[in-house]
């Protein structure tokens, strides 16, 4: 089976469209790492509908409709919200969590495109996705015949990926220095817990952070005993906004947990590009180049999605002491 990025996937898809290519697709994955989302995000990049259904949660009638009597013949009428015209992608999330019945009706819907009296429109694509058995979930096994119909991909999510998302989405930076320092949050299941860490799970933890919450709801109560330990380092740190209007003076701390913190810090508050030189000098200065690398890093992505890049580049190229960023700036920048 192919197995793709978060990043990746979105590529695979989108090629995928561009080529017109109708065979059914089958993304395998964890919970909680942003399947439908790549789904959404590519149907809203190349204007096409979506109707996304939780095949799990319907009944066979649902899909296949109900039988109508006329003329002393039983005529089936088709669900509404099955599309009936214009382009676009028919996603049947969860199908492997439905029970056989369904399974069987959504196999015809599959391989024959057609349900009954109903057939889907030329223009649209039927995607789907589902939970392996490790991941924990209740999910039955998919009939050789309709999993022989479809293109497998298995995705997988990283760290970088998440922060790629969370710096563009003005993420809380304490969620991302948190994760740069154990990463093994990033996506944990845990079976014994409703809630547990994952990137869908930090999204959600990040509104609850800006609204004064605990976050324990959404990641779970061990992660969120952690992460509320290592946001008391942030009570250490030397003062953001002084070494953002260029004081070099305060000291790099000395604990791990605090570099993450300052580094991430540094990268997501500073605002202009004067405030953005002075934090790179000061890490050049203090933290060495590990630590510069890192928030070259988070910067570089940032600017990106600001679409800033010119003036980050000019401001490196301008300034002889931050050369030695240059080169990895510019692999960033070509990502």
């Amino acid at each position: 089976m192919k197995k793709l990025t978060i990043k990746k996937l979105s590529n695979y898809l989108g090629k995928v469209v561009e080529h017109n290519i109708q065979s059914s697709l089958m993304i395998w994955g964890a919970p909680g790492i942003g399947k439908s989302s790549v789904i959404s995000s590519v149907a809203k990049e190349h204007n096409l509908e979506l109707i996304d259904l939780r095949i799990s949660q319907l009944a066979p009638t649902d899909l296949r409709g109900i039988p109508v009597p006329k003329d002393d013949t039983a005529y089936w009428y088709p669900p509404e919200f099955l599309p009936t015209s214009g382009k676009g992608i028919l996603f049947l999330d969860e199908i492997n969590m439905a029970p056989p019945a369904v399974q069987g009706i959504a196999q015809q819907l599959i391989l024959d495109r057609k349900v009954g009296n109903y057939k889907v429109p030329d223009g649209w694509f039927i995607w789907s996705a589902g939970n392996r058995k490790e991941d924990f979930a209740a999910v039955f096994d998919m009939p050789a015949p309709l999993a022989n119909r479809f293109i497998h991909l298995e995705v997988k999510t990283g760290l970088d990926e998440f922060k790629d998302y969370a710096l563009r989405n003005n993420i809380d930076d304490r969620i991302i220095s948190f994760l740069n320092f154990r990463p093994k949050y990033l996506h944990k299941i845990d079976k014994n817990s409703p809630s547990w860490p994952s990137p869908r799970s930090w999204d959600i933890g990040d509104k609850l952070l800006k609204a004064n919450l605990d976050l324990d709801p959404a990641i779970g109560q061990g992660c969120a005993s952690e992460f509320r330990g290592f946001c008391k380092v942030y009570k250490s740190l030397p003062d953001i906004p002084t070494i953002l209007s260029g004081d070099m003076s305060p000291k790099f701390p000395e604990d791990l947990s605090a570099r993450y913190a300052l580094t991430c810090a540094l990268a997501v508050r500073a605002k202009t590009i004067k405030e953005v030189e002075n934090a790179f000098l000061y890490i050049d200065k203090k933290g060495g180049m590990e630590w510069l690398s890192q928030c070259t890093y988070d910067v570089s992505t940032i600017w990106k999605s600001n679409k800033k890049v010119n003036e980050l580049v000019d401001m490196i190229m301008a300034n002889d002491k931050l050369m030695s960023v240059a080169d990895k700036l510019q692999k960033l920048l070509a990502a």
